[in-house]
């Protein structure tokens, strides 16, 4: 469990966050297709990794797009989105954004990020939905940098995950 905020106040999540050094554990993620994909569908591929609350919201829209410009000449690189908005609205708003190069998926069915990264929000306004958090892995999908953003309102480090790479 750890300890972040929600513009200022404490919120609680489930579980604990991949630190660096720990090997990712695996996931099922619905993609807009409504097919599943996993951490291990990426087999010798570093990730970033971005969760979030809700794509429609400001500060999680402004991340997707910001990864996505950052990431764009970064081919050798998979950029994965994640939160548990439906598949639909992920692919609503890449389309809108001109989002093309990450891959976006819903954690509506499995809940799997809540059990197995600990980003569930247990409390606040926001209880429920998944807090903010970026993931860098290397190829073999051991965690080289890990961001659980102290509040989620606020954006993430998109210079030091990228620099990670």
């Amino acid at each position: 469990m750890a300890q972040i905020n929600f513009k200022g106040s404490p919120v609680q999540t489930t579980g604990n966050f991949p630190q660096v050094g720990e090997q990712a554990p695996d996931f099922q993620l619905v993609k807009a297709d409504l097919s599943v994909v996993t951490l291990s569908d990426f087999v010798c591929k570093q990730v970033v990794f971005n969760i979030f609350p809700s794509v429609d919201t400001a500060v999680c829209a402004l991340q997707l797009k910001t990864f996505s410009q950052k990431m764009a000449q970064r081919d050798d690189v998979v950029l994965f989105f994640a939160s548990l908005d439906l598949p639909f609205a992920l692919s609503r708003f890449c389309g809108a954004e001109g989002v093309d190069n990450a891959v976006t998926t819903s954690d509506f069915r499995f809940h799997s990020l809540a059990e197995k990264y600990g980003v569930k929000m247990t409390d606040g306004p926001l209880a429920g939905l998944y807090a903010r958090a970026t993931l860098v892995l290397n190829a073999d999908h051991k965690v080289v940098y890990s961001e659980l953003v102290s509040d989620v309102v606020n954006e993430p480090d998109y210079d030091a995950a990228i620099n990670a790479l």
